[in-house]
């Protein structure tokens, strides 16, 4: 009697294709010559403006505190990376608009994984970068610079802007998945980060708005901060990036690619 062999039942994992997306595209902007440039120009600049704090301490031994030497590089992050932000993430999707069509529909990945892992992608090597770059900064300014810095407010302060940053690349991924060319996406993206900007400055002074927090930025190095406004704010980036997730997500899973 012939027997036959009992086939073992193929374990499908159906989160591969999100993985592979996720993968390939941390990969991608990791080897990008905008990511290697934004992170160039921050040590260059990171180490330029340590080196005009520290002169004055060593020759004439005047002491900055490192308070002042963190803030001003996390808002330059802020006011100035943005750019390179913005570059990063409106070509996550359309740039990829030729090879689009042969990698979300003649293949097993569906628009849903393809979006989150660029998505996420994306979130990943920018806020992971930051983070890094971040740490560097502050290890810097207690080596050489005043110690007035608390560990709990740094990282409070690292926190805040990172999730500033979050929505930033979020609303860059949305719009990449809403449009048909990269440039137009760029000029979509800063106008609505123009005029989201414009119109937080005339919400009341308690809304604990981007512009407010980052004039506060000092304190909050120091450790002084109201612990409940920040959480409340970093809540509402949070939910801010949520929601344009989705409608990007709702938007590209119904276009042509």
């Amino acid at each position: 009697m012939d027997a036959v062999a009992a086939k073992k039942p193929v374990a499908i994992n159906r989160w591969l294709p999100y993985w592979a997306v996720f993968q390939a595209d941390v990969g991608h902007t990791l080897q990008s010559w905008v990511y290697r440039v934004w992170v160039l120009a921050s040590l260059l600049a990171m180490t330029g403006y340590l080196l005009y704090r520290v002169g004055p301490v060593r020759e004439f031994g005047v002491l900055h505190p490192a308070s002042l030497f963190m803030s001003d590089l996390l808002k330059w992050t802020v006011l100035v990376s943005v750019t390179f932000v913005v570059i990063l993430t409106t070509g996550s999707i359309s740039g990829e608009r030729g090879t689009m069509a042969d990698s979300v529909l003649s293949r097993g990945i569906s628009r849903h994984q393809y979006f989150m892992g660029k998505w996420h992608a994306r979130l990943v090597a920018v806020l992971g970068t930051f983070f890094l770059l971040g740490v560097v900064a502050l290890v810097s300014s207690l080596i050489f610079l005043h110690e007035d810095l608390s560990l709990t407010g740094s990282l409070m302060a690292m926190a805040t802007v990172a999730a500033m940053l979050a929505v930033v690349c979020t609303a860059g991924v949305t719009v990449s998945a809403m449009v048909h060319s990269t440039m137009l996406g760029m000029a979509v993206l800063w106008i609505l980060l123009y005029g989201l900007g414009f119109a937080m400055t005339q919400l009341p002074p308690s809304f604990p708005t981007p512009y407010r927090t980052l004039d506060k930025l000092p304190y909050i190095l120091k450790g002084q901060y109201d612990a409940q406004l920040l959480t409340n704010l970093m809540g509402y980036c949070a939910a801010c990036c949520v929601g344009t997730a989705i409608i990007g997500l709702f938007y590209f899973s119904r276009r042509d690619v």
